[in-house]
């Protein structure tokens, strides 16, 4: 009997192994064909059904055409996640950025919805934009401004900086941005360099959404691991 009990013990706890790691196994949010699992939120189509969908897919790569201005977000929500996204500016350099924790579309300048911003624009990858949501860094004041100005909406200083330069790769060559929401805290590297840390985010879960800001740019894995 007490073998038995053991030998039970034991095929549960490998059970539960397993699942752990199915649970936190990488998978892609892009299958390289059309944009299922997304959907797209682009002010402009609202009053012009002949609006051009500024996302695509194009030679099994997901770009963003840069107009008209908007986001693809995802269908799902995510919470404690690493996302990994290989991305690059096929043109002129410009702006672009990965939204997290996002929900309400739309909160700011009826356009972005409520998120935090990890910037993707060129030579600023790694920045964090606050989108009616916050979150905090360290030197706080260094890094966004007088604290008189602080804020997540229209008129306020919403720009947190990143702590380094020259972690893009020239214009042109790919570069990975790897961002780590785990509870209230987010981190983010860049090929490799930790760039940015944030801490008491007001939003822990939320949609993942990429933008349409004036740049082509594109993007050939967006996958996301559980924690």
């Amino acid at each position: 009997m007490k073998t038995f009990i053991a030998l039970f013990i034991f095929l549960i706890t490998l059970s539960s192994c397993k699942a752990q790691d199915i649970k936190k196994t990488p998978y892609s949010l892009f299958n390289g064909k059309d944009l299922t699992g997304w959907h797209v939120d682009v002010p402009e189509m609202d009053s012009n059904p002949q609006t051009k969908n500024p996302f695509i897919v194009r030679d099994q790569m997901l770009v963003s055409l840069g107009d008209p201005r908007g986001h693809l977000i995802t269908d799902s929500i995510y919470q404690d996640y690493k996302l990994e996204v290989e991305y690059r500016f096929s043109g002129a350099p410009g702006n672009c950025g990965v939204l997290v924790h996002a929900s309400t579309p739309r909160a700011l300048y009826n356009m972005f919805p409520k998120s935090i911003e990890v910037q993707m624009e060129h030579n600023n990858a790694g920045d964090f934009w606050c989108i009616v949501e916050d979150i905090e860094v360290p030197n706080m004041e260094e890094r966004r401004g007088p604290r008189k100005d602080w804020g997540a909406t229209e008129g306020k200083e919403r720009r947190i900086k990143n702590l380094t330069d020259d972690s893009e790769n020239p214009l042109g060559q790919w570069n990975t941005m790897v961002i780590e929401c785990l509870a209230d805290t987010i981190k983010v590297w860049v090929n490799g360099e930790l760039v940015n840390k944030g801490f008491n985010a007001t939003a822990k879960k939320g949609h993942i959404a990429l933008q349409a800001e004036g740049a082509e740019v594109e993007f050939k894995k967006i996958e996301i691991t559980p924690l």
